[in-house]
């Protein structure tokens, strides 16, 4: 039979591109662990968020001007005169913070499920280097509106260079490329935010996920697949990424972008959270606002700052709560990798890390009181106490014996008749009179519902036990 012509076009692109090996390597032929819950959602959510930045970022810059005296007037332009330039605007201030969002979760899933350990080091550390380069680009970013709060916090942010001994005058002067924050600092945040910092970022996401699929997918057991095959050398627990998880995947999209599109359309600077009401304002240099604070995303490493009285001692302390996060694999002890089978010193020891860092984040967006000082400084034992204590509390603990497959999890479908349950346990019928007859109206029991928290409690209990 003759073939077509653009099947022939088609065989000769694959003769020198590997499109067809590619796809079955890294989709239909790669297989993951068939367990994976709602924590496995942020990862590719991630890469949604990445590829908003990079498509609203470049429309930005078709009518963005990186010029002290133009840039503000040149975000107010896109906003006001642009079409849908307020929709693009808003999309990738959003995105940033929906960004941070999607990467802490993801780095949390990694936490509780070992996703760290043997053999997925590199992954951590690839994943790790993303994470400083997603923050060097947010900062990067945060001073093009060249607002207020923009101007002042990259003046403050800049000055703790100056901190380091015998270079940090020089290379303070070397990032602004002046005296102060001015024209030449705008033009070189703009330079690496738009080109250099994306390429690092993009390059950082193409080893990740080379290296996750060289050694394959960690699952909420903890559990190496690849150790039991069935004749065709499949692993018996994982099924192929595409289509299973790719449909699981637009569940997951579908639902994130509802949630976008509301904080999007309705509250897209989120009371001040997202965009700061100061960065409103265009930036004077004679003019300190009264309290300057970061995004809330780099709180928690701003508190820590704040908290250590020495100016030295705050930078090193802060860029170690995140050097720390790169040693993890090799300071967890534990022969298991999940929560599911860890005992409840761990867990313990990672819900006080939860409270810690939002504790921190709290923190570093009030005004620095001499009560918050003492507990940010409470927060920071706390932080560091997580991860260098880790080697002790990690080599004692009682382990669960961990399955040699996967377990079975119920799934929302199994769990539906429980909460049914539980919320119809909550509220009560009671008689109300109206138009001289009465009717049974539920309400809420107060009974019913003090068992329910009594049984939660004692749930939440016995799982860190």
């Amino acid at each position: 039979m003759k073939k077509s012509h653009l099947e022939n076009c088609g065989n000769w692109f694959l003769d020198r591109f590997p499109l067809t090996k590619l796809w079955n390597d890294h989709m239909a032929q790669y297989y993951a662990p068939k367990n994976f819950n709602f924590w496995y959602f942020f990862g590719s959510l991630a890469l949604l968020v990445l590829v908003n930045q990079l498509v609203t970022g470049i429309l930005l810059t078709m009518n963005y001007k990186p010029d002290a005296g133009l840039a503000f007037d040149s975000v107010e332009y896109i906003m006001r005169e642009v079409p849908w330039g307020w929709l693009v605007r808003y999309m990738h201030s959003t995105g940033a913070s929906a960004f941070f969002l999607v990467v802490y979760l993801h780095m949390f899933r990694g936490l509780i499920y070992g996703s760290f350990k043997q053999p997925r080091e590199l992954i951590w550390i690839f994943g790790m280097l993303l994470f400083v380069a997603l923050m060097a680009e947010a900062f990067m970013g945060y001073l093009l509106p060249w607002g207020q709060m923009s101007y002042w916090g990259a003046q403050v942010i800049i000055s703790l260079f100056s901190a380091i001994p015998v270079i940090g005058d020089d290379l303070s002067l070397w990032v602004r490329g002046d005296y102060v924050i001015s024209d030449a600092t705008l033009n070189r945040f703009f330079a690496f935010h738009v080109i250099s910092i994306p390429l690092i970022l993009i390059m950082l996401v193409f080893l990740h996920i080379v290296a996750l699929h060289e050694v394959g997918s960690n699952n909420p057991d903890g559990i190496e697949i690849k150790a039991s095959k069935d004749p065709w050398g499949h692993p018996v627990d994982g099924i192929p990424f595409h289509p299973y998880y790719t449909v699981k995947d637009i569940v997951g999209v579908s639902i994130f972008i509802f949630f976008f599109a509301t904080v999007l359309f309705y509250m897209p600077e989120m009371g001040g959270y997202f965009l700061e009401h100061a960065n409103f304002i265009p930036a004077d240099p004679l003019a300190t606002p009264e309290h300057i604070a970061p995004v809330w995303y780099f709180t928690p490493f701003y508190a820590i700052l704040r908290a250590i009285p020495d100016k030295f001692a705050g930078v090193i302390a802060m860029g170690g709560a995140i050097v720390v996060l790169f040693l993890l694999p090799w300071l967890d002890r534990s022969p298991v990798k999940s929560i599911r089978y860890r005992g409840g010193i761990y867990k313990k020891a990672i819900l006080m890390f939860v409270i810690s860092f939002l504790g921190l984040g709290y923190l570093g967006m009030q005004a620095p009181t001499a009560g918050a000082t003492i507990m940010a400084r409470i927060f920071t034992a706390m932080y560091f106490g997580f991860f260098l204590l880790m080697p002790i509390y990690t080599r004692w603990e009682k382990t669960k014996p961990v399955p040699k497959q996967l377990t079975d999890q119920p799934t929302i479908e199994d769990r539906i008749p429980g909460w049914k349950a539980t919320f119809c346990e909550m509220i009560k019928e009671v008689p109300v009179q109206k138009d001289g007859e009465t009717v049974m109206r539920k309400r809420p029991d107060t009974s019913g519902i003090i068992n329910v928290l009594i049984r939660t409690a004692k749930n939440i209990k016995a799982s860190l036990d």
